[in-house]
């Protein structure tokens, strides 16, 4: 099968490179996307360019949801064509001139660098993803851990990147953060690319990986028709009921950024100032000590194979950390703490990153769930996440535009649909990979993303309702809607598991 390789935390090395190369795609994605719907109806004063919310928010749909189009295309191209690790780079290439073109910050160039940003994160998306499951064996138990970490690696380039891109396009200017967004790509596309040979013949072109099949007389397992017709058939079913968990929880970067934005009281002064400062410090400090923690085991294991690779990571970290401590003595310099609308989105990949390890455990242990009710579990808790701002909004009226609840509120329905998010995503990529064919896994991903990209589309459409939802009835009941639909889709799902598990034919 693989070459083998050095082992991190008790996995390939080669987990780590896609770690890594995704956390920074993840940096400039997500740095990006904070900052997307904040400059548009920031007002042109500021440097935005005034849009109305309802505006912003169609067009936050079309790019988020154009966004999981591509993948579709892009995971057939690598199937038939470029393999995978081409359109990795391929894709790397495509989003690092984009994310250049959106700092020139003229229409042209922002529309450009939007289009750009959306046709290579088709190359990339699918395909690294398939690289991940091509590591292990099929059917492997280590999948569905091997999976978290790699989405633990997702998670730490979404909260860096929302946190220093959101900081600095807020604090800063819109451009730099835009900019920066760009710098981490690039980086993270050389890290890849003088890696790539760990990754053995996982990942090499059609013509290249048939060629290494032959030599090596691999076999790949035939299946009953029956069997890989059920099997993708639960894979359509999964990916439908992915629909209901993301359309409401993409609501991060629309309408809950608004309620950020215009609703939440964000300005510390005195001793909340200084505890918000410290808080900030350790959310910040702590994950970059963490993921600094394992590019260290990663460098031991690599240093004397690709150093190239190694290089880059390091240089990366050494720009980051720069980045983190200039922010933090700057807002330790300043007198009154204003908490930036992006911050919060932070919260979400800082509570990934800290349980993550937890639910990687609990899916090697003996009371591992399957697959349905683990999908059923993370619409719940996004469900109840919802839930709770409809109880924080509670005191804003009727037709309010502005408001100044506590920032408990969204900082609790932030951990819920985490812990949520735990349960379906990771593990939605790893039953893809176990569940589908090995000529049709990087169409499966291109698939799953595709209802994603329906996902984020409905997420941002009905998202551009929330002033006309609030001005008729209350800002409460527009998170209702969020609430309701997770939860019944959850139960649902709960009710199907019996079937669902039969027609998986012993993949757990």
């Amino acid at each position: 099968m693989n070459q083998p390789q050095n082992t991190v935390l008790g996995h390939p090395a080669g987990l780590f490179i896609l770690f890594f190369t995704e956390m920074w795609e993840r940096f400039s994605y997500y740095g990006m996307r904070a900052l997307l719907v904040l400059f548009l109806v920031s007002d042109i004063a500021a440097g935005g360019w005034g849009w109305p919310r309802e505006e912003a928010l169609k067009l936050y749909a079309l790019y988020t949801g154009l966004v999981y189009v591509t993948p579709i295309i892009g995971g057939i191209l690598a199937d038939k064509l470029l393999g995978y690790r081409r359109a990795v780079l391929l894709g790397a290439i495509l989003m690092t001139l984009g994310h250049a073109s959106m700092a020139l910050e003229t229409q042209f160039f922002f529309y450009a660098g939007l289009g750009l940003l959306i046709l290579g994160n088709g190359a990339f998306k699918p395909n690294i993803s398939s690289i991940v499951g091509g590591l292990y064996p099929k059917g492997s138990n280590k999948k569905d851990a091997a999976y978290t970490i790699f989405y633990m690696g997702i998670n730490a380039g979404a909260f860096l990147g929302i946190l220093l891109c959101g900081y600095i396009g807020e604090k800063v200017g819109w451009s730099y953060g835009f900019g920066l967004a760009g710098i981490f790509m690039f980086l993270g596309m050389l890290m890849f690319w003088f890696a790539q040979n760990i990754f053995g013949n996982v990942g090499l072109s059609p013509k290249q990986e048939l060629q290494r099949d032959k030599s090596n007389d691999v076999q790949e397992e035939v299946l009953p028709a029956n069997v890989t017709r059920d099997r993708l058939f639960v894979i359509g079913i999964l990916a439908f009921f992915t629909i209901f968990f993301w359309m409401a929880f993409e609501q991060a970067g629309g309408s809950m950024t608004i309620f950020a934005k215009d609703y939440t009281n964000r300005v510390l002064e005195a001793g909340n100032a200084n505890i918000f400062r410290i808080l900030n410090t350790a959310l910040t400090v702590g994950p970059l000590l963490i993921v600094t923690w394992v590019v260290f085991l990663l460098g031991k294991s690599i240093i004397k194979s690709y150093p190239l690779s190694l290089l880059f990571i390091t240089l990366s970290f050494i720009i980051i950390w720069a980045i983190a401590l200039w922010m933090l003595k700057k807002e330790f310099d300043s007198d009154v703490a204003e908490v930036p609308a992006s911050w919060f989105g932070i919260l979400n990949s800082f509570f990934i990153i800290a349980f993550a390890p937890l639910f990687s455990k609990i899916w090697e242990s003996k009371i591992n769930p399957s697959g349905p009710v683990k999908f059923a579990l993370g619409l719940i808790l996004l469900g109840l996440g919802f839930a709770v701002l409809a109880f924080g909004g509670l005191s804003i009226p009727q037709g309010a535009q502005t408001a100044s609840v506590s920032m408990i509120w969204l900082i609790a329905a932030y951990l819920l649909h985490t812990l949520g998010e735990l349960c379906l995503s990771p593990v939605g990529l790893s039953y893809v990979s176990k569940l589908a064919p090995a000529k049709l896994v990087g169409m499966m991903f291109g698939i799953w993303f595709g209802a994603t990209a329906i996902a984020n589309y409905l997420a941002g459409w009905t998202g551009s309702l929330i002033d006309k939802i609030t001005e008729a009835y209350s800002i409460s009941i527009f998170f209702l809607i969020y609430t309701f639909l997770p939860i019944l889709a959850g139960i649902i799902l709960i009710l199907m598991n019996g079937k669902l598990k039969k027609m998986m034919h012993g993949i757990h």
